[in-house]
């Protein structure tokens, strides 16, 4: 049944994708159309909020008391993307962590270019914490750029001295925006949502003149020494395959303790498509147990 899911997933994916050449509000309002068709589960409740100046969407899951708390740090390639368009997949985490997830809706580049998002990453966990959150109650969860975004976030609290959270969870993230990685050129046939070509625009736009290889940035380049626990996950057929394989032996190198987690034939944030995809929902359930144990630890 996997193999016809796939293909199906795929075939899905490469109709919906963007024309390299379209405009980031051509983009966006794609973006919304495309996520908005899914409903919501029934058991998902949405409430707009802020933390620390930054609004966020609070997602919780009936009859789940929440226990801790998902700092969710959404999709977009840093200049597309909203948090309550990823409540689904945000949901998908609190439910399998009894948790409720805060997801960040962070400014967007062009009009905000770094360090605007890593900027508000930074103010919502200070102020998670200021309001009286454990640390060994936090999660950090993100895809794609979001996962990028998590990393940045964990380094930018280490070296502030602020308290790091129990574990980071990294959906196919996004961490190398020199596009180096030789999966950018390998998988390029065989991922059917991001290209080389797609992406370069999409880097100027965010990097806003700083260079692509600051670690805040392109945090596959960055010391990570002494962050917590990462659960880094990514598929087969996509061209950040590279990202996720040399985050996690960074991480390794760096003494960090990492669990890369490789599922072969799906494509970028699999995940998100668990509902029709049996290797999405296997994920979740993996790095559910992961991070509850984590938890439960700390």
């Amino acid at each position: 049944m996997s193999i016809e899911q796939r293909e199906k997933l795929d075939a899905i994916l490469r109709q919906s994708a963007f024309p390299a050449d379209s405009t980031v509000d051509e983009q966006r309002r794609q973006l919304r159309e495309l996520l908005s068709a899914f409903p919501l589960p029934a058991d998902v409740t949405v409430t707009e909020g802020k933390l620390g100046g930054v609004r966020t969407a609070e997602i919780t899951v009936a009859g789940v008391e929440p226990e801790h708390v998902v700092l969710y740090f959404h999709a977009g390639v840093y200049v597309l993307g909203e948090a309550v368009l990823t409540a689904d997949l945000a949901s998908q985490v609190g439910r399998r962590t009894r948790s409720k997830v805060i997801s960040v809706d962070y400014r967007l580049a062009p009009e905000h270019p770094f360090p605007a998002a890593v900027d508000d990453a930074f103010a919502a966990y200070e102020a998670l914490l200021r309001n009286g959150t454990a640390p060994s109650d936090i999660v950090l969860a993100g895809e794609s750029a979001g996962g990028g975004l998590a990393i940045a976030t964990l380094i930018n609290a280490r070296d502030r001295g602020l308290p790091l959270p129990a574990a980071a969870y990294l959906m196919s993230p996004y961490v190398d925006l020199t596009l180096a990685g030789t999966s950018m050129r390998t998988k390029q046939d065989v991922d059917p949502l991001l290209s080389p070509t797609g992406l370069r625009p999409r880097v100027t736009d965010y990097t806003g003149g700083t260079a692509a290889t600051d670690p805040l940035i392109s945090p596959v380049f960055a010391d990570l020494s002494g962050l917590p626990p990462l659960i880094i996950q990514a598929g087969s057929h996509e061209v950040l395959l590279d990202d996720a394989v040399r985050l996690a032996a960074r991480a390794a190198a760096d003494d960090v303790e990492v669990t890369l987690d490789i599922t072969p034939g799906v494509p970028h944030v699999f995940q998100a498509y668990y509902g029709i995809l049996d290797e999405g929902t296997a994920a979740l359930d993996r790095a559910g147990q992961r991070l509850s144990a984590r938890l439960t630890a700390a």
